[in-house]
């Protein structure tokens, strides 16, 4: 059974985000800011990236700036234990909206689980076995707003080389039912993740548009 939960992308993901939900539904609503290890964000966000892979050369932009973005993430996680304690440290330093700084780092990490949570509710409402519009519909809403007119172009002129729904199941080693559950565990409990980041930056007066 582990050797066949292995080969699943999708219900690792889908779990290792769940942990991080519960951890947050725990948490008193009244009392102290809930806290999130780095490193198991970071385990969590890791097991994203497969995802990326498989969605081909559309999104080949977004696997290289997401992986190299959690790995610097792991990487703090060695000497910095929860998220907090990581953006205390760039504020302080004055270096949040710096390039390569572990902060503006997690606001990118942090878009790219949003993509996948769009994608995943676009493709379980939409009939057929195109994921063209499901793809197109989850960069215009994440990703599109940030970026220049020719990366804008590149992806467009991708998501013609995207893999079919079919395609994209048998990669991730799931049948069409057992994915919509997989997709629809990874969207809810994703979203109490990225709700909670939202937070961390705007009670920091950080903003999350940048």
């Amino acid at each position: 059974m582990a050797n066949e939960d292995e080969a699943r992308p999708l219900k690792k993901m889908a779990e290792a985000f769940k942990e991080l939900a519960n951890i947050l539904n725990a948490a008193d609503p009244d009392g102290e800011e809930a806290r999130i290890e780095l490193g198991s964000f970071s385990r969590a966000c890791s097991l994203v990236s497969p995802l990326f892979r498989c969605l081909g050369i559309a999104f080949k932009f977004a696997e290289l700036d997401y992986v190299a973005k959690v790995e610097d993430l792991s990487e703090a996680s060695k000497s910095i234990s929860t998220i907090q304690l990581m953006m205390a440290g760039d504020i302080e330093a004055n270096c949040v909206r710096k390039a390569g700084s572990h902060t503006r780092n997690l606001l990118r990490v942090k878009r790219g689980i949003d993509m996948v949570k769009v994608l995943f509710e676009q493709i379980v409402v939409t009939e057929g076995n195109s994921l063209k519009d499901p793809a197109s519909k989850a960069y215009a809403q994440v990703f599109a707003p940030y970026h220049g007119w020719a990366i804008r172009k590149a992806v467009g002129a991708g998501m013609y080389a995207l893999p079919t729904k079919v395609q994209l199941l048998k990669k991730l080693n799931e049948d069409e039912t057992s994915a919509s559950i997989q997709m629809q565990s990874y969207v809810a409990s994703v979203a109490a993740v990225i709700s909670y980041i939202d937070q961390l930056f705007i009670s920091r007066e950080l903003g999350i548009d940048w």
